[in-house]
């Protein structure tokens, strides 16, 4: 199986302006397919923005299989390749901030509802999310998915780990002064957990906050594949079954597990 070439697209946007977004994402995947990407990866919340009013937020929501999910199927399949973003999600009175998977041909593939709100702002503005291992298959690999946040937690990765997850995608909107998160704990992450992480970074002030890029694909060997900085950009990673295979064979840490001394974590 060869190995998906894998682009983060490093970018907040347009704050508040969904159509401008839509049409970045339609030239971001034109660009990442003409480099040979199999999948396009956006940040967290990229469809309108991080940094709104709560009542923007609830305005601007839609359903998973609303007017913007059928616009990225229509990108996904024209340039075939899949598509990862980052958005309000609205299911009746309830918004939830979300990240949909769409594949290549432009189906739906998965929906994940962010279950760890980070701060005063996510938890006046969005329900946490109740599913916290969420995964579809994309060229032979497992995919999970989590949202910023959730990955800080190391049950919520040891459980995509123990469910399977091959490449866990992380969208994000990771901030000041917490730059550590993309620096050193992801690449820890993908090690203990034997899976590559692809966690995709807004950038630049917004708002209230100051996001610091940083996005990066750590491999399950520890090693960063590849990093941006701290401005727009996208970057490219490749995400090869044969080192996911052999770094399993040769770390011991899932196999090595005492689940029985652990009960108290629960």
């Amino acid at each position: 199986m060869p190995p998906l070439r894998t682009a983060l697209l490093q970018s907040s946007g347009r704050l508040g302006d969904t159509a401008e977004n839509l049409k970045r994402l339609d030239e971001a995947a034109a660009r990442a397919a003409q480099s040979g990407g199999g999948l396009l990866v956006t940040s967290e919340m990229y469809l309108t923005g991080y940094a709104l009013e709560v009542g923007d937020i609830a305005g601007l929501a839609e359903p998973a299989d609303g007017e913007s999910a059928h616009t990225i199927g229509g990108i996904a399949r024209r340039h075939g390749i899949a598509v990862l973003y980052g958005y309000p999600e609205r299911d009746g009175d309830t918004v939830y901030n979300s990240a949909q998977l769409i594949g290549p041909d432009g189906a739906r593939l998965a929906n994940y509802r962010k279950t760890h709100l980070f701060g005063c702002f996510e938890q006046e503005a969005f329900t946490p999310g109740d599913t916290p291992v969420v995964q579809a298959d994309l060229n032979g690999l497992r995919v999970g998915i989590m949202i910023c946040y959730d990955v800080e937690f190391p049950e919520n990765v040891r459980a995509h780990a123990l469910a399977g997850t091959d490449l866990l995608l992380v969208p994000t909107a990771q901030m000041h002064p917490f730059q550590f998160v993309a620096e050193q704990l992801v690449p820890v992450r993908a090690f203990e957990n034997q899976m590559y992480i692809a966690y995709v970074n807004r950038t630049g002030p917004e708002g209230e906050f100051e996001f610091v890029g940083l996005s990066c694909l750590a491999s399950p060997d520890g090693v960063t594949r590849t990093r941006a900085g701290r401005g727009e950009e996208m970057v490219f990673g490749e995400v090869d079954p044969e080192l996911l295979g052999a770094s399993r064979e040769t770390n011991p840490y899932l196999r090595d597990r005492r689940p029985g001394l652990y009960a108290s974590l629960a």
